[in-house]
């Protein structure tokens, strides 16, 4: 390995170490496990939702960036063809499941964020930002508007097909 390959596998591994981060932060922030935590009442779980959820978004990643590597169904297709319609199945019980439990927690994610929404009138007032409280909201929500347009426009999601 070079040295500008070193460098950039340092950057890409730092840069992945910071997003992770900003989506736990997110996560904290919103209170989400101790949310699920009381209201299922298994408040002693904590720390067990919390690992889950870390696991989960690093099999996220590696899913996503080594799918080529990960996919155990072509070769148990491959092993067993004669029972096709049967990994057909499982994998299709498979996949509703994960929407299942992927519907939930967005769902959940998106109460969380309205909730802290509900906070923002409280914090303007504190800050005595009185004036122009529904421009800056609408500024935030057309930076993403544009951002989403220019990620779409740009066809920025077929860079890494």
């Amino acid at each position: 390995m070079t040295a500008n390959e070193i460098l950039l596998s340092l950057a890409a591994f730092s840069f992945g170490v910071l997003a992770a981060a900003g989506v736990f932060t997110v996560l904290a922030a919103v209170g989400l496990v101790p949310r699920f935590a009381g209201k299922t009442h298994t408040a002693n779980k904590v720390f067990l939702y919390e690992e889950m959820v870390v696991a989960g978004t690093i099999m996220g990643c590696a899913f996503s960036i080594f799918e080529k590597h990960i996919r155990a169904g072509g070769f148990f297709r491959e092993a067993f063809p004669a029972m096709e319609r049967m990994w057909n199945g499982i994998g299709m019980v498979l996949l509703v499941c994960f929407g299942v439990f992927s519907g939930m927690f967005i769902g959940c994610l998106a109460l969380a964020i309205a909730e802290i929404l509900d906070s923002i009138p409280i914090f303007s007032r504190r800050i005595a930002f009185r004036h122009g409280i529904g421009i800056a909201i609408l500024s935030m929500s057309a930076g993403k508007l544009c951002g989403s347009l220019f990620y779409f426009w740009k066809e920025l999601y077929r860079v890494s097909q």
